[in-house]
């Protein structure tokens, strides 16, 4: 069927309507766009593309710059919710989760160290286990330990708590302290402490201070006088002269080629060394103290042991015996060696050699 001319001008019609609407259309938009740009370049804020609001919230009105109402502050819950979305830095390189109870503090706002410091000391006094500070250098990228009288600032702290030394493990109620603690001093500051369970820490710390008991051991090995007292200035020179330092202990040191104490060298009567006292004093006997757990090489520092206790014997006319006042001879001598190397080969294999920096920490 052929087309007549008056379907052939509908139609032509038709389309030039179409083609004006949708021209039309684009001036309203670049008409409204170029008026959008024209209040912003006047100042006007522009709404924030994001999330929908939600029912019932606050509707936020553009508003000439300068004229911005002020952001109400954080709610507790809204702080809480930004920590949850945020990921904490790794531990301190200082600290060991096997020994260590760990709080990490999130703070929105920089948290001044000596600050801080000085607000934990008010409301945790009285804690029995050593607790540690660290903050989080966001310039260096690293822990460091906090400075109680410092300036610098921090948005993530870390309490350490220490779980376990020799007088025992830490309680539920040392931990529930340190948790009100701490809860305390992050609401003055409007951080959010990480606390993590206590019945676990707990039951960690009962396990690791039954296995401390285990392989905590010090041998003593004893020079006694017989026929006359032991001089206590000829005494001092042989032990400066063996390489022993007095410190303010009161008692002479042994130390290994890092500077670590292997044994200490101390009167048996209830009077401390000096460096004065000993130029006319005499004693009727000296005890050499080895802490095992605390001793690298445990069984090298009992050798050099026996040998000075041997050579003060020999020079000052005394007796090496044990704790029974019994004579120290080889055999006994060898039973020790044996013990040594059972509990440091335990230690090794818990994972806490001794003489390492956990080691001294847990026996000190």
């Amino acid at each position: 069927m052929s087309i007549s001319e008056l379907q052939m001008g509908l139609v032509g019609a038709g389309g030039v309507v179409v083609v004006g609407i949708f021209a039309f259309n684009k001036w309203q938009e670049r008409k409204q766009r170029k008026a959008a740009e024209a209040l912003a370049n006047v100042g006007l804020q522009e709404p924030v593309v994001g999330e929908p609001a939600a029912p019932g919230a606050d509707r936020l009105e553009p508003v000439i710059a300068g004229e911005a109402p002020p952001r109400p502050a954080p709610s507790e819950q809204e702080l809480r919710d930004a920590s949850a979305r945020r990921v904490p830095p790794l531990l301190p390189p200082e600290v060991d989760e096997r020994a260590d109870w760990v709080v990490r503090i999130e703070s929105i706002e920089s948290v001044v160290a000596g600050q801080f410091c000085h607000a934990a000391a008010q409301h945790l006094d009285g804690i029995g286990k050593p607790l540690r500070w660290f903050g989080f250098s966001d310039t260096d990228n690293r822990w460091e330990p906090l400075n109680p009288h410092g300036a610098s600032r921090y948005h993530w702290l870390c309490a350490a708590l220490q779980l376990v030394d020799r007088r025992g493990a830490a309680s539920e109620g040392e931990l529930a302290q340190l948790a009100a603690g701490l809860q305390r001093v992050c609401d003055a500051f409007m951080a959010i402490p990480l606390l993590p369970a206590r019945a676990e820490a707990v039951a960690r710390g009962a396990a690791l201070d039954q296995f401390c008991a285990g392989v905590d051991i010090q041998i003593g090995v004893n020079v006694l006088a017989r026929d006359r007292a032991l001089p206590g200035a000829k005494l001092s020179g042989l032990l400066q002269t063996a390489g022993l330092e007095l410190l303010g202990d009161g008692s002479f040191h042994a130390r290994d080629d890092k500077g670590a104490t292997e044994f200490v060298f101390s009167n048996l009567e209830p009077v401390l060394f000096t460096a004065e006292g000993m130029r006319s004093m005499t004693t009727q006997g000296v005890t050499l103290i080895l802490d095992v757990p605390r001793v690298a090489d445990g069984v090298r520092a009992f050798e050099r042991m026996m040998k000075l206790a041997q050579h003060v014997a020999d020079a000052l006319g005394g007796v090496v015996v044990d704790d029974n006042r019994s004579p120290l001879g080889d055999k006994a001598a060898g039973m020790i060696r044996s013990q040594i190397e059972q509990f440091q080969g335990q230690m090794a294999e818990h994972g806490i050699p001794a003489g390492s920096p956990l080691a001294l920490r847990l026996f000190a």
